[in-house]
């Protein structure tokens, strides 16, 4: 009998150890049957200021969007100057390490300088003129990089909460954020972008972007720029899901009802700025939009000392499910990025409350797989 009962642990014990080492140790191989996994890199990392997480980045990810060092406010600040380094340096990483590299954003209605839609008197520009600014930025950044970045975020973020395109003045209201495109070109700004990038870069493969693109409105509204697009034979090979959630939003249905009806379209499906913020909601609710801000005390920022294990399970929990539901929709998504390598280096640290604490990432601030890593790789193991 105590044979027989050692021999069962012995074999326990076996099993146990094969199973964990033969548990991927990086997301890449764990995903790479089904997506691509990737993350956003900033500049603090392609000037060297964190080779640790550099390193960690090459070792995990197997794609690489750049967090702000594209965007126009970065590369172009001025009319007659651009900034190019970063990207540069970024560019030359992303090969280095054998990455799909996706530019982002050539078309946004913020970090877009006041100047890009005002001439020299500092009046507004009209149709003609905003295009040719649009086109020679769009002709600088992606003609620079053609053949070397595989993809593009073409538009970002143009169709509000209610699937309405963004204008500089709502309908019946007095002006809000900065709003650049739709006011001066009209409907078709998005399609002249896309024609540009395309003309920019023949073999590029060409996205829109969005936040809260779960709302009904939104999938009706970022669906039916998608028809339009493909009804005028107009390049556009996927939709960009910015997938900024919470613990407890989007409900796994309405995330499972998204990925449904946006794979009925026939392009690829990207999930592009993946985080999970495990912090109250502040006023804003579930907006991604960078321009909003709000204040809070203690209650807002509960986790400045540590995470507690009870959160951590749920993070972990969370993001399970989730990638449960990636594996389940492979068949149309194409990638998964993280917007960030690990906590430390978060956005969600500073919106829409500046300088708390979240946890929203696979990666802790000493870049140590947190259980929530587990809990993925855990959606894919045999």
């Amino acid at each position: 009998m105590r044979a027989g009962v050692l021999i069962l642990w012995t074999v326990l014990v076996a099993v146990s150890v094969i199973s964990v080492a033969d548990e991927p140790k990086e997301l890449k191989d764990a995903f790479a049957s089904r997506f691509r996994v990737g993350a956003a890199i900033g500049t603090h990392h392609t000037m060297g200021q964190e080779p640790e997480s550099l390193a960690l980045a090459a070792s995990q990810f197997n794609a690489a969007t750049p967090e702000n060092l594209l965007k126009w406010q970065a590369v172009h600040p001025a009319p007659d100057r651009y900034q190019f380094e970063p990207a540069d340096r970024f560019v030359a990483w992303g090969e280095q390490h054998g990455m799909f590299l996706v530019g982002h954003t050539l078309v946004w209605h913020s970090q877009t300088p006041r100047w890009v839609s005002q001439g020299t008197d500092q009046k507004p520009l009209d149709r003609d003129a905003l295009l040719d600014r649009m086109k020679g930025h769009i002709e600088t950044v992606v003609g620079r990089y053609r053949g070397r970045i595989q993809a593009w975020d073409v538009v970002n973020e143009a169709i509000d909460d209610q699937g309405r395109l963004r204008s500089a003045v709502p309908e019946g209201g007095s002006p809000r954020r900065f709003a650049p495109w739709y006011s001066p070109i009209g409907d078709d700004f998005i399609e002249m972008a896309f024609e540009f990038a395309h003309a920019a870069d023949p073999n590029a493969e060409l996205y829109y972007n969005d936040y809260n693109e779960w709302f009904p409105a939104k999938i009706e509204a970022i669906s039916g720029l998608v028809r339009r697009l493909q009804s005028k034979n107009v390049r556009i090979d996927g939709i960009g899901l910015q997938g900024h959630w919470g613990l407890d939003y989007p409900k796994l249905d309405e995330i499972d009802h998204m990925l449904t009806e946006y794979g009925k379209l026939g392009v690829k499906l990207m999930v592009t700025e993946l985080d999970i913020t495990v912090l109250p909601s502040a006023s804003n609710g579930t907006s991604a939009d960078v321009n909003a801000r709000a204040t809070g005390g203690d209650r807002l920022d509960p986790y400045r000392d540590g995470l507690p294990d009870a959160v951590q399970r749920k993070l972990a929990d969370r993001y399970a499910a989730i990638f449960g539901l990636f594996v389940k929709h492979a068949n149309t998504i194409d990638r998964v990025t993280f917007w960030g390598v690990h906590d430390g280096h978060s956005w969600r640290n500073h919106f829409p409350v500046r300088g708390r604490t979240d946890y929203p990432l696979l990666f802790d601030r000493r870049l140590e797989p947190k259980s929530a890593f587990s809990a993925v790789v855990g959606t894919v193991r045999p």
